[in-house]
């Protein structure tokens, strides 16, 4: 398989698995929520990970935020728009650097792995997106050319 088609499996892949929690917590798809718990009808994306799924010297630290309207948008928002901008293929660098940034806050939320002392998934998926961030020149099959165009775009490089 040709790097770039490497890539583009990954960053599409990496993509769906931000996009799809967001789909499943907003409307309670009954996979990790339940219609009930939905974020439509009322229940908090983030409390049920924050209050039971911590663990750890931070664990007070992460469950203090449970809940909190603020954590329940700010994590939303961020699920939405890495796994958009994975799936188009614009702003890859913004979007791995957001997605590293909140697998390892979800490791250290969770710290230590249940199975490893250090190494999971969360670390894992963290190295692919340093490396798309860093590494990845152009996006294959990609909305990349189209958004580097945008004059907003050209005048805050980060957003590329």
């Amino acid at each position: 398989m040709k790097s770039d088609s490497f890539w583009l499996v990954m960053r599409l892949c990496l993509g769906w698995v931000f996009l799809w929690p967001f789909f499943d917590k907003l409307f309670g798809l009954g996979f990790a929520v339940q219609p009930e718990n939905a974020w439509i009808n009322g229940g908090s994306p983030t409390a049920g990970f924050l209050t039971y799924g911590t663990k750890g010297p931070l664990a007070e630290v992460f469950q203090s935020l449970a809940g909190l309207p603020f954590v329940d948008w700010l994590f939303m928002i961020g699920l939405l728009l890495i796994g958009l901008s994975l799936i188009l293929g614009i702003g890859i660098r913004i979007a791995s650097y957001s997605g590293a940034l909140l697998l390892v806050l979800m490791w250290f939320a969770a710290m230590l792995p249940e199975h490893n002392p250090f190494l999971d998934d969360h670390i894992i998926y963290a190295i692919i997106f340093v490396y798309l961030a860093v590494g990845i020149k152009k996006a294959p099959r990609s909305g990349a050319k189209w958004w580097q165009k945008l004059s907003f775009v050209k005048k805050n490089p980060w957003l590329m």
